[in-house]
């Protein structure tokens, strides 16, 4: 036996409980890992509240959690990793656990922390998966918004690395940081188009939403082409003929994690980590999130 944060019934933060249960066992293809950190999302809390009921329901008792990294335990026959092997990735069956399973285990460079492994895994692929469906090519212009968001400072930092001029909208307080990664960066909120165009006059190419902000008609206008901008955040999409990436299966970029992680490893990506809570304290975490009192990844410590 283990502990495992569940909960069984939809609901706000306090439905989140450490309970006893069972030490997974690894099949095929799968290896257990001694978890060192789990990473909190945004989605977490969507479906533990009831807002994602439609598009995936619950399957109580729920045992949340995606994002994980650490010490794999045992493995199953045809694993990709071995016992004594620190590695990150996608937990089956929750993550939020001193336990967790992993299909596809990614090995974590050792220059690389536990917290910062588990940090990159939704939010790295996300970004990832929004510049190569975008198409951008080194020597464009991109304007990301929301910038200062977890999935937008990454996105951010990929395109810089791959030669791409970035201009990005952002809270005040992200301004100087985001600048300090290669970006050119412009405060959202009414006006940004302009201000948008007045740092870059050569005009954008292409348009990465990550904000969910309300600002699809005008990036498609800075664009001239609805199928030059994609958003991870507005529903709205279909209205302006802007692609929606959900992360579908079908649609995710397994080779990201490598690559993300080898960047972090040469210090060329920068993951800000918010907080760190033990397990035990999962619900007080949401909180945090829900009262946006936790900037940067949120990590449970097991």
């Amino acid at each position: 036996m283990s502990k495992a944060i569940t909960y069984t019934n939809y609901g706000g933060p306090e439905v989140l409980t450490l309970t006893e249960v069972d030490t997974p066992e690894p099949g095929p293809g799968q290896v257990r890992i001694k978890v060192r950190a789990a990473s909190v999302n945004p989605l977490d809390l969507k479906i533990r509240s009831g807002l994602m009921a439609a598009a995936r329901p619950a399957r109580f008792p729920e045992r949340p959690g995606l994002d994980v990294a650490g010490v794999v335990e045992a493995a199953g026959p045809d694993a990709g990793a071995a016992p004594g092997d620190e590695v990150f990735g996608l937990a089956q069956g929750g993550g939020y656990a001193e336990y967790a399973l992993l299909g596809r285990p990614v090995a974590k460079p050792a220059g690389v922390t536990f917290d910062t492994a588990a940090a990159l895994v939704t939010v790295g692929e996300t970004a990832y998966r929004g510049l190569q469906q975008l198409g951008v090519q080194p020597g464009e212009t991109l304007l990301v918004h929301g910038g200062g968001g977890s999935v937008g400072i990454i996105a951010v930092q990929l395109a810089v690395a791959r030669g791409v001029t970035v201009v990005t909208t952002a809270a005040e307080a992200d301004l100087r940081q985001l600048t300090e990664l290669g970006a050119t960066a412009v405060r959202y909120g009414d006006g940004w188009a302009d201000r948008v165009r007045a740092v870059a006059p050569q005009g954008v190419d292409r348009v990465f939403d990550t904000s969910g902000a309300g600002v699809l008609a005008d990036s498609v206008a800075l664009t001239g082409d609805p199928a030059r901008v994609i958003t991870i955040a507005d529903m709205a999409a279909a209205e302006h003929g802007v692609r929606f990436s959900a992360g579908s299966p079908t649609e995710r970029a397994e080779q990201a994690l490598p690559e993300l992680a080898a960047l972090a490893d040469a210090g060329k990506l920068d993951v800000p980590i918010g907080a760190s809570y033990p397990l035990a304290d999962a619900a007080r975490a949401h909180a945090d999130i829900e009262a946006r009192r936790a900037r940067g990844k949120v990590i449970l410590l097991p």
